[in-house]
C-alpha cells in the first residue's frame, strides 16, 4: 500500500513539472531571484561539488522565516562543530537572498529540488550530506524516503504543526504517516505540536521550544532605528509583515477615524494622525501594490528605498526593503502583527519583542499559537478582536510613555524566560554525527 501511494504521489509530482516551470517564470517577472539556477529545482547542478573530510550539514529553510530560524541554530552549531561545512537549501527567492548572508568559505547554497524520485536522487548523489535538517514544517515524501535509502539521517527541527495543518495531514494520512514515520528524529516547539506530530507517526524525541526566542537582532539596525525614533516629533506605529487585505482594513479604519476626529475631536478617544504610520508588507512583490493603495486613498507616501540618512515626511511610510525588520521595529513604539488580522495565522511576534517593540495581535495567530497565548498571559502582548480595536490599542500604547515602558520590560523578560532551543537543537544535531 505504501509503495502504491508513493508511486501515485510521484506520478502527480512528475506531471506537475510543467506547471511548476510556468509558476517560476511568472514569479521571476516580479522577483528576479526565481530565475536564478532554475535547473537546480530539478536536481541538476552547473558547478561540481567537491566533498572533503569535513561533515556536510544540510539545512533546508524554505522561506525567509525558516532561513532566519536556521541561522539562529547555525550559530551554536558552528561553535560545537567548527570544521563543519554548510549546505543551505531554499524554496523561495527571499529565503535564498537571506541565506547568502550566512555562508562561509566551503559552504554552498542551492534550491531544494522538486520532489520527484529522480531529482531527489541527483541532489543526494551530488552533495552527499552527512545529515539533513528540515526547519519547522517542510516535509516532502520522496525526499524523506530518498534520505533513508541513502543512509542520510533526516530530522525536522523547530517543528510545528498547527491544528489546521494536522487536519490536512490526516486527510492524506496514507502518504503523511509513512513520510513522518521515516524521519530520523523530530524536535518540536511545543507539547501541543509534539502530540499532533506523534499522532502522525513522527519520532518526536524532544520538545525544545522555539529557536526564534534565541534570535539576537542586528545591533546596527537597532541602533539606527532607535536614533531615528529619538529624532521624530511623533511616535511611530508599525503594521508589520502585513498580508493581502490587511492594508485595506487598516486604511478603512484610518480614514474613518480621521474624518470623525476632524469633525468632532471629542468623539474619538484616539487620533490616528497623532502618530506616524509605517507599513511593511510581508512579501516584496506587494510593495508597489501597497504604495499605490495608500496613494489612491489620498495619502502622502514615502518609501524606505528612497530615503537618505533619515525618513521623509509623509502620512505613511512604506518599508520596501529586505532584512531590515529590526530597524523598523526599533523605530516603532508599537506594532500591529501582520497575518493576524486576516485568517492567515500571524507572523513572528517574537522578532518584534526581541527588538523591544510591544505587539498588538489580531484574532488569528495559529502559526504561533502557544507563543502568542503565553505572551498575552504574561502581559507582554495585547490581543484584540479586529483591526479597529488594534489601531486603537497600538496608538494608545505609542502615546502613553509609562505603558510603553512597562510593555517593553515585559517583552524582554518574556524572551529571557523562553531561550535555549537553539543550543539544544545544535547539540542534538551533533549527537547524530558522533
Amino acid at each position: 500500500m505504501q509503495r502504491l501511494a508513493l508511486a501515485l504521489y510521484s506520478l502527480l509530482a512528475w506531471l506537475a513539472i510543467p506547471l511548476l516551470k510556468r509558476k517560476l517564470a511568472r514569479r521571476a517577472r516580479q522577483e528576479p531571484g526565481y530565475a536564478q539556477a532554475v535547473p537546480e529545482r530539478f536536481g541538476r547542478y552547473a558547478a561540481a561539488f567537491v566533498p572533503d573530510d569535513r561533515p556536510l550539514v544540510w539545512m533546508h529553510a524554505v522561506s525567509l522565516g525558516e532561513t532566519r530560524a536556521a541561522a539562529i541554530v547555525l550559530g551554536p552549531l558552528r561553535e560545537q562543530m567548527p570544521r563543519m561545512r554548510l549546505l543551505l537549501t531554499h524554496g523561495t527567492a527571499t529565503g535564498r537572498a537571506e541565506g547568502a548572508k550566512w555562508l562561509r568559505d566551503g559552504d554552498v547554497q542551492a534550491w531544494l529540488p522538486w520532489d520527484t524520485p529522480g531529482a531527489v536522487r541527483r541532489f543526494l548523489r551530488h552533495f552527499r550530506p552527512s545529515v539533513g535538517v528540515l526547519m519547522e514544517t517542510e516535509l516532502w515524501p520522496n525526499l524523506v524516503f530518498g534520505c533513508r535509502a541513502a543512509g542520510v539521517p533526516l530530522v525536522l527541527a523547530n517543528a510545528r504543526l498547527n491544528a489546521r495543518s494536522h487536519a490536512g495531514a490526516l486527510r492524506l494520512a496514507w502518504l503523511a504517516r509513512p513520510a513522518y514515520g521515516a524521519l530520523t528524529a523530530v524536535w518540536a516547539q511545543t507539547q501541543a505540536d509534539a502530540e499532533r506530530l506523534r499522532a502522525l507517526g513522527a519520532p518526536v524525541q524532544g520538545v525544545f521550544g522555539n529557536v526564534k526566542f534565541d534570535a539576537q537582532p542586528a545591533p546596527e539596525l537597532l541602533a539606527r532605528g532607535q536614533a531615528w525614533r529619538g529624532s521624530l516629533a511623533r511616535p511611530v506605529v508599525l503594521l508589520a509583515s502585513s498580508r493581502e487585505g490587511e492594508e485595506a482594513a487598516w486604511l478603512k479604519v484610518f480614514k474613518q477615524n480621521r474624518a470623525e476626529t476632524r469633525s468632532d475631536k471629542a468623539r474619538e478617544a484616539i487620533n490616528v494622525e497623532d502618530v506616524q504610520w509605517l507599513i511593511v508588507p510581508r512579501h516584496p512583490q506587494r510593495f508597489d501594490e501597497v504604495a499605490r493603495l495608500c496613494e489612491a486613498a489620498g495619502l502622502r507616501v514615502s518609501r524606505r528605498s528612497r530615503w537618505g540618512q533619515a525618513p521623509e515626511a509623509a502620512d505613511v511610510w512604506i518599508g520596501d526593503s529586505l532584512g531590515e525588520m529590526p530597524l523598523y521595529y526599533a523605530v516603532a513604539s508599537s506594532a500591529l502583527l501582520g497575518g493576524s488580522f486576516a485568517p492567515l495565522g500571524g507572523q513572528n511576534l517574537i522578532e518584534a519583542m526581541a527588538c523591544g517593540c510591544p505587539v498588538v495581535l489580531g484574532p488569528h495567530t495559529y502559526n504561533f499559537a502557544e507563543a502568542a497565548a503565553l505572551a498575552v498571559e504574561a502581559g507582554a502582548a495585547v490581543r484584540v478582536a479586529g483591526m479597529p480595536q488594534g489601531v486603537g490599542e497600538a496608538v494608545a500604547i505609542a502615546m502613553d510613555a509609562a505603558r510603553h515602558r512597562d510593555l517593553v520590560a515585559r517583552c524582554l523578560g518574556f524572551l529571557d524566560a523562553h531561550r535555549g532551543a537553539a543550543a539544544a537543537s545544535a547539540r542534538a544535531i551533533v549527537r547524530l554525527l558522533t
